[in-house]
């Protein structure tokens, strides 16, 4: 016979959650190649989930293009917790680094403009060498995004 005022485990109840954890971040599949094949309606969903993880995560979305004339790189960072404002950064290998802040609907354009491309960036360069690689556009851990200076994982 059993008391209400049993433990728990003797009552077969465990009190830890019965999920597991995930063995990857929800965030760790928003990744695209640029040309791509999706509609822009898929864009836009999926832009959408990028900056829903950028404001809720501590993540950071870039897009990386390469060429003959080294590498560019546009960073999007949250810069407000409630996913209004956001910090754009772009590196050139020739310039440096470039930082401002956007809007989410400006940065929201942007990047649906830029994915829905029909080409990479690199192949729009004057140039005749082939491009090897797309361009890519990745959702990735802050620390994992590089900057004028060295950051590690803390």
């Amino acid at each position: 016979m059993t008391t209400e005022r049993q433990h728990p485990r003797d009552r077969g109840i465990d009190r830890t959650p019965a999920h597991r954890q995930p063995s990857k971040q929800p965030w760790s599949a928003l990744e695209l190649r640029v040309p791509n094949d999706r509609s822009r309606e898929s864009l836009i969903s999926f832009v959408e989930c990028v900056l829903v993880e950028l404001t809720h995560a501590d993540v950071g979305a870039e897009y990386r293009s390469s060429n003959v004339w080294g590498v560019k790189q546009t960073q999007y960072i949250a810069a407000d917790t409630v996913g209004e404002r956001f910090k754009k950064r772009h590196y050139d290998e020739r310039l440096g680094w470039h930082e401002q802040t956007m809007s989410r609907q400006d940065v929201r354009d942007e990047l649906i403009n830029r994915l829905a491309r029909p080409t990479s960036l690199a192949t729009n360069q004057s140039h005749t060498l082939p491009v090897e690689e797309p361009d890519t556009f990745r959702v990735k851990p802050t620390w994992q995004l590089r900057t004028g200076r060295r950051t590690s994982k803390r």
